[in-house]
Order: structure tokens, then sequence, then C-alpha cells
């Protein structure tokens, strides 16, 4: 099975030399966790145009610095293809940005959230949700790195992860086809932990020791891996 990448965002600048790509991450995570899937990318920051997602296996689509509300050339395109994907019940994933820009497409709320950054790792209820998305965990500690949140889902969407900082973390939507997280189970605990110390200065002292003392906690990012490669692969 053929998993098509949409890459939306990169690497900070600063981490670039240390660390793999978005897509390469992803890629890395299936080959661990996703045995059958092959991924290829679509680079839309460079330009790359979107294919027809009624030709494609599966979507997914990555982080992003961006946020729904900013204003660049390739967003709306990527608005389309996300409602001509869920038309055409092309399997498709969404992580973060992803997450975020899916639901916007269609029809949700998101925006930047009063509770600020969340940041390190933080721990999820799992909704249960049979046979889409089963972890086998009533809990679920994975990274996350966002300021943006899914306020209000689609109509079209249920929630199948949740917290107190992020009501709307997982979504399963009504057409089987689409499921969506706001944290990130392709990064490995360095990345995560290098992007903590990438907001020295930008947010408070408190919310930086608490989001770097949430790593020593076991990570779930390869159930929820799994998790992932299960709906692709169904």
């Amino acid at each position: 099975m053929k998993l098509t990448i949409i890459e939306t965002g990169y690497v900070p600048e600063p981490l670039r030399a240390r660390f793999k790509s978005y897509p390469d991450m992803f890629n890395a995570m299936f080959e661990r966790h996703g045995a059958g899937i092959k991924t290829d990318f679509v680079p839309v920051l460079e330009g790359a145009p979107l294919p027809d997602p009624a030709g494609l296996d599966s979507v997914l689509i990555t982080g992003s610095p961006a946020g729904v509300y900013d204003d660049f050339a390739w967003m709306n395109p990527l608005r389309n293809f996300i409602r001509r994907a869920y038309q055409a019940r092309t399997r498709m994933v969404g992580i973060c940005f992803g997450h975020q820009i899916i639901a916007d497409a269609l029809g949700g709320d998101v925006r930047k959230s009063e509770k600020g950054w969340g940041l390190g790792r933080h721990t999820y209820e799992v909704v249960p949700s049979r046979p889409h998305f089963a972890p086998g965990a009533a809990t679920l500690s994975i990274a996350c790195s966002h300021q943006d949140q899914v306020i209000a889902p689609p109509p079209a969407a249920r929630v199948v992860l949740r917290s107190a900082f992020a009501p709307n973390a997982g979504l399963l939507y009504d057409n089987g086809a689409a499921l969506t997280f706001q944290p990130h189970p392709e990064f490995d605990d360095d990345y995560a932990s290098a992007l903590i110390d990438l907001q020295r200065g930008n947010v408070d002292q408190e919310t930086l020791e608490a989001a770097r003392a949430s790593m020593s906690m076991r990570s779930d990012s390869a159930v929820l891996a799994k998790a992932i490669s299960n709906f692709l692969l169904a």
C-alpha cells in the first residue's frame, strides 16, 4: 500500500543538521510499525502540485509551523484536496497541523488556544471507537508541540482522543476514512526535547520545566503509530 505524505512544514532551521525531515520521520515510523506501507511525498511548500486524491491509496498531512488562519498560496488548494479526498473516501491521516487543516476544511473551528503552548509529553484519554481506532489502551502519552487547537470539531467528526488541555486531540470522521491527531507519534524523544529547548525565551519557565519533566514519562508513540498503521491498512 502506498501512503502519499503531504509535506506542509520543515524542521526548524536550527535543528535541521541534527534531525531528519518530517516525511523521513514518518517513513521511519512506518518502517517500524506499518508493515506493508510504502511512502512517497509531495513538497507543497516547494510548489509541487497536489495529485488527484481519488487515485491515491492513502494520504497523510504533516505538521507545520503554519496556522490555518495564515494566507499561504498552497492552503486553499490543500483544503480542496482534503474535501475531495473525504468525498472519495481516500484513507486520510492528519498530524498536528494536518489534524487542524482537515478539521478546518471540513467545517471545524481551529484557533490559537488561550491555554498557550502544549509542549513535551501529554497524556490523552482514549475514547473507544471500534473498529477504526482501537489502540488497546485507556490512555496514551505522546509528545506534542502546538499553540493552535481544534476548538470545535466538524459536525462529521467524533472525538477519539482527549485531554483537559486538548479536548479534541483525536478525531475520527463519519466516512470511516479520516483519522487525525494533535500529538506527534513520529517524533523521537531527542527531537521532542529539542523543540522544548528551542522555545526558551518564547515560553514561560514554568511551562518549559514541566515540559522537560514530562519527557521522563513512558512514551506510547509506538502504540499510536501501530493504531494509525492498522487504520491505513484496514
